[in-house]
């Protein structure tokens, strides 16, 4: 199968599953066996995930990607080898990095519930004109895609992450606030703009908001 195929969906679902690492391995950049170049596909993908985890609080050196062909036998080997190890230094996921297994979860849903509007982002915004890694990876570092990625994805991975919360039942800005590690401010903005799509309400009686 095409590295390309390899969509976030099942990164995120492995996540979810509680593995604690995921590894990518894809044939050669522009060595491909089709004319989409898929590889580069994976490329991107991965590089958005790790960002993405990074903003959740998981370590981005859980997933790791590698090209290689058919005959790097022994190359492939040591990768895993190499992978494996750091998995093993970084310990079991979310456990970890601190976290909860509610808390983990909680994270992980409020991303695979965004994933089909990330994946439209990454689509319209977040195309790299050129085909080599290192171009790939300076795109994905640079200060413009970091600001795209606060602007449409990490607003929106807060407010996935309030909705859930909200689900559960009505919660106070300041409950909020210290639930998600956002300021008031930050919560607020997310709150006005969530009535204003007639997301959410504020529930005069409780001084909560709740789901609309």
């Amino acid at each position: 199968m095409c590295s390309g195929r390899v969509d976030l969906a099942f990164v995120i679902r492995a996540f979810l599953n509680g593995t604690d690492g995921v590894f990518i391995g894809g044939c050669r950049l522009n060595e491909c066996n089709y004319i989409t170049h898929g590889n580069y596909d994976a490329l991107a993908m991965v590089l958005l995930c790790r960002k993405i985890m990074a903003r959740i609080g998981l370590d981005p050196e859980r997933l790791r990607i590698e090209f290689m062909s058919s005959g790097d036998g022994i190359l492939f080997t040591q990768v895993i080898n190499d992978f494996g190890e750091r998995i093993r230094e970084l310990g079991p996921l979310g456990k970890a990095e601190g976290m909860e297994p509610d808390d983990l979860r909680f994270r992980l849903e409020a991303v695979n519930r965004l994933i089909p509007y990330i994946k439209l982002v990454e689509r319209e915004r977040l195309r790299v004109p050129h085909k080599s890694e290192k171009e790939y990876r300076e795109f994905f570092a640079s200060d413009r895609v970091n600001a795209i990625f606060d602007e449409l994805i990490g607003n929106k991975l807060a407010m996935s992450q309030i909705l859930l919360l909200l689900g559960k039942g009505p919660l106070s800005t300041g409950a909020i606030s210290e639930t998600l590690g956002l300021t008031p401010s930050q919560v607020s903005r997310h709150m006005n703009s969530s009535s204003r799509q007639g997301l959410v309400r504020y529930d005069e009686a409780r001084k909560s908001f709740a789901l609309a």
